[in-house]
């Protein structure tokens, strides 16, 4: 698995109406890649349409509901049929419930799983079908800190992206005793500006929110457009947040259990109460064809960040050793003098 970027000519972004899968594929569109869209909500895949049109690309929009297998079988065929061969496929589209694990009921957590778990093992099924024959293609599965170290009031969400990586380390091993030239690698990413405080299934007392510090969607956006380019990496993170929780759940897990229990349920609700109107995603889109279009962003630009210096440091972590290695090197050579 070498580092050489990839050649996309044809990618599929599930999720692709809002939020960080509206966001990578506004991305995409820049580099004159046809984009096929799949997401559920008829306004939003119009939206997002249009502005990959009018970034000069061609843009394929197909409701999808990914917890479908067939839906997600059909729309793979109308994308090869329509625009060709698939080189890239961006797993991102989820949902979930936020509220503590027994106010949850059985069938939402059901359904939450077949979305953000079962959703990803579709949209890798239909698209190793296309790529395998080629023996070409890159599968990029967009995780979570989350999928690493649990949190309150979110555990069907945290149960699916765990159930993720050990679904994607069985495929990457599959793959690797095939000799297959098939890529595939995930990137984790930190609390993100996205619509889904304003549309996920909340039995929450205030208003939903990420936990600071949050990130713009487009920090999220080059990252997952990065791994593509270079899929020869197991797994990237973004964001300090992301390595730092990941590396204190390998090191002190009961620390952190005993931590988010004392702070997890305030750091992710505000101060505003929870509006009993807010509409709900989990059993049908909140952007349908008589819905808003929520956007990219959610409500919290004015406290996210833009930029990651971490996540640069990730991707290029050549510029970085070279960069420590030559501080090193100059600093023995003063203290020598």
């Amino acid at each position: 698995m070498g580092r050489k970027r990839q050649d996309t000519r044809v990618a599929v972004v599930t999720g692709a109406s809002a939020g960080v899968g509206r966001a990578t594929a506004q991305l995409l569109a820049r580099r004159g890649i046809a984009i096929a869209l799949l997401a559920r909500g008829r306004t939003g895949l119009d939206a997002v349409a249009d502005e990959v049109r009018a970034a000069g690309s061609r843009a394929l929009p197909v409701e999808t509901d990914m917890a479908d297998y067939e839906q997600v079988v059909a729309a793979g065929q109308r994308i090869n049929a329509e625009l060709g061969p698939i080189d890239l496929w961006i797993n991102d589209a989820f949902s979930s419930v936020f509220a503590p694990f027994q106010e949850i009921r059985p069938e939402e957590f059901r359904r939450t799983t077949e979305v953000s778990y079962l959703g990803y093992v579709h949209g890798t099924r239909v698209a190793l079908s296309h790529m395998t024959p080629r023996d070409r293609g890159t599968i990029v599965q967009v995780g979570s800190a989350l999928a690493y170290r649990g949190i309150p009031l979110q555990t069907a969400y945290c149960g699916a992206k765990h159930a993720v990586v050990g679904f994607t380390e069985s495929l990457r091993c599959e793959l690797l005793h095939d000799k297959s030239n098939v890529k595939v690698t995930m990137v984790h990413l930190p609390a993100v500006n996205t619509p889904q405080f304003d549309w996920l299934l909340s039995r929450l007392p205030r208003h939903a929110q990420p936990v600071p510090p949050i990130y713009d969607p487009i920090v999220a956006a080059r990252a997952i457009v990065a791994a593509a380019d270079r899929p020869g990496r197991r797994e990237y993170w973004v964001g300090a947040p992301t390595a730092l929780t990941i590396l204190a759940n390998r090191l002190v897990p009961g620390l952190l259990d005993r931590y988010l229990a004392r702070t997890g349920y305030n750091s992710q609700q505000t101060p505003q109460p929870a509006d009993p109107n807010r509409p709900s995603n989990l059993w049908r889109p909140a952007d349908g064809p008589d819905g808003p279009d929520f956007g990219t962003r959610g409500d919290f630009t004015n406290r996210s960040h833009g930029h990651s210096s971490q996540a640069w440091l990730s991707r290029h972590r050549l510029v970085t050793a070279a960069g420590l290695t030559g501080a090193a090197v100059g600093v023995l050579a003063w203290r020598r003098h």
